[in-house]
């Protein structure tokens, strides 16, 4: 079985839906974890934005992006360019996937414009994991 490593820098909202969906869409194919280089927790809205499509994130973990976690993965998938800057020294041989995905924790107008913002950040990462996943089978 593969390890797949989800990272940002937060580990708040983009590597949490990437973790739950990798989760989701693997069947068990996959051990899926996250993580980030200043993780704060995973915002409410987030854990909102993942029920809408009927994936439970709520027990999931805001961790630290620490060595023993990159030496667990076989691969690496940064899902922002903030924290390429940010990564440790990475283990030989993992093999690192970047996506820049964008940040739906932003001001927004409205409640309903902030939903939406985490739903297409939501949507764009379910389709990279879906590719990624049709590579790796």
């Amino acid at each position: 079985m593969k390890n797949i490593l989800f990272v940002c820098t937060g580990n708040c909202c983009r590597s949490q839906m990437a973790e739950g969906i990798g989760r989701a869409l693997s069947r068990g194919r996959f051990e899926i974890k996250s993580a980030g280089t200043a993780p704060i927790g995973i915002l409410p809205v987030t854990i909102r934005s993942m029920k809408e499509i009927g994936i439970d994130i709520s027990e999931q973990t805001s961790d630290f992006l620490s060595p023993s976690l990159l030496k667990w993965a076989d691969y690496l998938v940064t899902l922002c360019n903030t924290v390429l800057d940010r990564l440790p020294l990475k283990p030989p041989g993992l093999k690192h996937i970047h996506w820049d995905i964008e940040n739906p924790d932003r001001v927004y107008l409205s409640e309903e414009a902030r939903l939406k913002g985490f739903a297409k950040t939501r949507d764009d990462i379910k389709k990279h994991i879906e590719e990624l996943f049709e590579e790796l089978d």
